[in-house]
């Protein structure tokens, strides 16, 4: 921003004891981490300079597959380097890369230094965070499969760690699995959808508002469950102490139950 925020990953800085950032202008400045959120693997840095350029956020929710895509990076330390592309896929999870994952998936050239870069569309917009590759091997080279996550989610995260040095997330406190079609058969139901409930932690949200274990969780607020991967997503978009309108599917019967939304604890594995 013009302000001096700069996003980047998570993993790229956790580590660091100092950061300096170089501009394409020759200027360096010392930066300090404003805030690091583990489980979407993002960071907030800040420096301190002048006339600052700044990116403007495009819009990923509208990204296609085939769209053109550039990816914007520093592989292998060799310099500033931008790589051509299309989107390969919209919307990937379950790669066990981060907690939250929704993932543009690309063909431009990503490699080790691309991390925290832009991926940006033709008009220069930021579509995406470059973050992970596929790789057989150990040094990590491109083989066309790369990971990014959207602008939308970064965005939203560069917002609450610029205002509150932290993201907050909704949590209910249910472990959850996949429907599957013998899942699916085993229950009566026409239509594989939804995400199991397989544990409902005691004293949390949704032990409260009366959700068991067994109940197929197939809709938030309106917005259709349609996996594991997606409910967590859905749920954590939800703002802690607000009420919020969960549809279940228990014993072939579809029925709302409402309940209200606790705070995510940080970097929690148990539960969602």
């Amino acid at each position: 921003s013009e302000q001096g925020h700069i996003l980047t990953n998570g993993h790229v800085v956790e580590a660091a004891d100092e950061i300096e950032v170089a501009l394409a202008d020759t200027r360096r400045a010392k930066a300090r981490v404003i805030g690091i959120d583990p489980e979407s693997d993002l960071a907030v840095l800040k420096i301190d300079l002048p006339r600052l350029p700044s990116i403007i956020f495009g819009q990923s929710e509208q990204a296609r597959v085939g769209d053109v895509v550039l990816a914007i990076g520093n592989p292998f330390g060799v310099g500033q380097t931008v790589t051509l592309g299309i989107i390969s896929a919209m919307g990937r999870s379950h790669l066990g890369i981060n907690t939250f994952e929704n993932f543009i998936q690309t063909d431009a050239a990503i490699n080790p230094g691309n991390s925290g870069g832009a991926l940006v569309d033709t008009s220069g917009q930021l579509i995406g965070i470059n973050t992970a590759i596929y790789s057989r091997t150990p040094g990590g080279a491109s083989l066309g499969i790369g990971f990014a996550i959207p602008a939308s989610t970064a965005k939203q995260v560069l917002e609450q760690i610029v205002q509150t040095g932290q993201v907050t997330r909704g949590w209910i406190g249910v472990g959850v699995q996949d429907m599957t079609k013998e899942l699916a058969e085993s229950f009566k139901l026409p239509a594989v959808r939804g995400a199991l409930i397989t544990e409902v932690l005691r004293g949390t949200p949704a032990n409260k508002a009366g959700i068991k274990v067994g109940d197929i969780l197939v809709g938030v607020d309106g917005k259709p469950v349609i996996d594991s991967s997606g409910m967590l997503n859905l749920i954590a978009a939800l703002n802690p102490g607000t009420q919020a309108t969960l549809n279940v599917v228990r014993a072939q019967q579809e029925t709302s139950v409402k309940v209200i939304v606790g705070r995510r604890p940080p970097q929690t594995r148990q539960g969602q």
